[in-house]
């Protein structure tokens, strides 16, 4: 039986709940938020036996192994760091930090306490991505040329998640202040890892960021909504191919949507999550010369908290762990800084090969 506790007591917090209860084998024994009050009806919710709200006193548990981090990103650090020298296995929410150096320092310290690290990518649990890549590393739509890939979410426009403007949950993404990176850090690392899992590295990014006017002066109440609420990228990926990416909150009659598109010189393939989390669609072979897409069923995957577990048990880190996260945190601090400088900004040497990131 492996123990595990959660550290946050927030919405999202509970789906890590949810899902680790689900699963044989897992015991989700306690939580921890500095709100005791709010671990304590979180405890209750879930069933779970015990709620601290001091962080140091549930990680002097020996009875835990691991930990589900969902703080607040600007706090992923501090207590990442303090469940690793506890020895916790642990699973973090996106992004990994706030910046570079932050993720890098996290990753060394994961791999030199030897525990089982991941990042929760979550959209890496779709068996389209999964699917997608094994195509594109196979060969089967030639040599990338073109990626275009999208996160749409319109929820400063729509109550379909809540009021945004009455509820913390949403006020604190819109404040750099209270730790957020605005949409770029919120999904714009899902897609940059949606886009490049697939394909491989980025090696150059060139990024403009916007923050709309919200409310009167930017502010309600101890939130100032200065944040960007809009990202659009311009890559370059090692291999040679350009790609486009875009993240937004004001994508009217977008829920949550995820699309990426990877074209090649002998063939294209597509992934449309609102369509369907299983489906890859094709267009290779004679069908290239009618543009003609085929829809092609992916084989199951198991999600990120089974292959977390998975990890705990046989001692083997599977991805994406903190490492991957650092990198990522690599190319999120590429785009601020095109954007700061409004130029493109290289990550790697021209003279670095593709690869495919695991």
């Amino acid at each position: 039986m492996i123990r595990l506790a959660i550290i946050g007591a927030g919405s999202m917090a509970g789906e890590h709940a949810r899902h680790f209860a689900a699963l044989e084998g897992v015991e989700v024994v306690a939580v921890c938020d500095l709100d005791a009050d709010r671990a304590r009806a979180f405890a209750e919710e879930h069933g779970i036996a015990e709620a601290y709200s001091d962080l140091a006193a549930m990680l002097a548990r020996d009875d835990i192994q691991a930990v589900s981090n969902v703080t607040p990103d600007g706090v992923h650090k501090a207590t990442s760091l303090a469940a690793i020298a506890a020895g916790k296995h642990i699973l973090c929410e996106k992004p990994l930090a706030t910046n570079e150096a932050d993720a890098r320092e996290m990753a060394e310290a994961a791999r030199e306490a030897g525990v089982i690290n991941m990042i929760n990518l979550s959209y890496r649990d779709a068996p389209a991505i999964q699917h997608a890549r094994e195509l594109i590393a196979s060969g089967a739509i030639g040599r990338v040329m073109h990626v275009d890939a999208s996160y749409l979410q319109s929820w400063l426009v729509s109550t379909a998640w809540g009021q945004w403007d009455r509820d913390s949950q949403w006020l604190w993404r819109l404040s750099e202040g209270h730790g957020s990176k605005g949409v770029l850090g919120d999904v714009g690392v899902h897609i940059l890892d949606f886009a490049s899992f697939p394909v491989g590295d980025i090696a150059a990014v060139n990024c403009r960021l916007k923050c709309f006017d919200k409310a009167p002066g930017n502010r309600i109440g101890d939130y100032v909504l200065d944040a960007n609420d809009s990202a659009l990228m311009r890559v370059e990926f090692a291999g040679g191919a350009l790609g486009t990416i875009q993240a937004t909150r004001w994508a009217t009659g977008h829920l949550n949507s995820l699309k990426l598109s990877v074209y090649g010189d002998e063939g294209a393939v597509s992934v449309v999550l609102d369509d369907a989390r299983d489906r890859v669609l094709t267009c290779f072979g004679d069908d290239v010369h009618e543009a003609r897409w085929t829809s092609v069923e992916a084989p199951p995957t198991p999600n990120i908290y089974r292959r977390f577990v998975d990890g705990i048990v046989s001692g083997v880190n599977d991805q994406p762990d903190f490492a991957r996260g650092a990198e990522l945190q690599a190319v999120l601090d590429a785009c601020f800084r095109a954007d700061a400088l409004d130029r493109s900004v290289a990550l790697r040497a021209a003279s670095d090969t593709a690869r495919h990131p695991a």
